[in-house]
This record gives structure tokens, sequence and C-alpha cells, in this order.
């Protein structure tokens, strides 16, 4: 589902968007399935990025483990320096984390997103 300037999903908490039209951000939902810990459930998610887009700032209801399959993604965590990360690397989002990612390489770039979080509550919640 590619996703309108300036929009954010709410229903369902499902997604981010990119804040350039010409730039869209492409989230595809894979799995979410409840686990063993009581009151929390697995997703993972492919988020891909076209040239320049910008995952605007927002956090999680819990952990996301974040893997770069392609491309090149700028990544913001509050209170860290910016890290950048290319294809086969990861990055930890510990629970709550306000954080933001951009494309900042010179073609498409794609994520998957995975989460461990409290069950019910909105994937992505963003921060104004």
């Amino acid at each position: 589902m590619i996703m309108a300037a300036g929009a954010l999903i709410i229903a369902g908490g499902t997604g981010l968007t990119s804040v350039y039209a010409d730039q869209p951000i492409r989230r595809t939902d894979l799995v979410k399935n409840d686990i063993d810990v009581p009151g929390h459930e697995a997703s993972q998610v492919r988020v891909d990025f076209g040239p320049g887009a910008f995952a605007p700032k927002h956090h999680h209801p819990g952990e996301e483990i974040a893997y770069v399959i392609e491309g090149t993604l700028e990544y913001q965590l509050d209170g860290r320096k910016p890290v950048t990360l290319k294809a086969g690397q990861s990055l930890f989002i510990p629970t709550g984390v306000a954080h933001s990612a951009r494309n900042v390489g010179d073609g498409k770039a794609s994520e998957l997103a995975t989460y461990i979080v409290t069950k019910g509550s909105p994937l992505v919640v963003p921060v104004k």
C-alpha cells in the first residue's frame, strides 16, 4: 500500500508515511502472531523507502529489530547520535524510544522490522 504525502495511517496502527508525495514509503505486513509472553505478540513488516523518503518520529509499544535488506538508511533515536546502516546491518530499538528513519542512499532502501509488542496496541505511535 503506497501512502499519500503527509497522511499517517490511523486505523489499526498500521503505518508510516513519507512527508513527500514523490518519495513514498510502502509498508507490507508479513506476519502477526501471539507469543508465549502473556499480553504480547510478534509482528514482522517490510518497509520500502523511495529515494529520500523520511519516516517521521514515532515509537512502538515494544521492542523493534530493524534489519536493512537493501540500500542505506539513517536512524535517529532520541538521546543518541544518528546511525547509518547498509544492507545486512541491524539495529535494536528499545520499547518506547522515539525514532525516525530516512533513506540516505542513491536509490530505494528496504528494511525488515520485527516487533515484540503489547497485544492490541497500535504498532506505530506518531510523536508530535
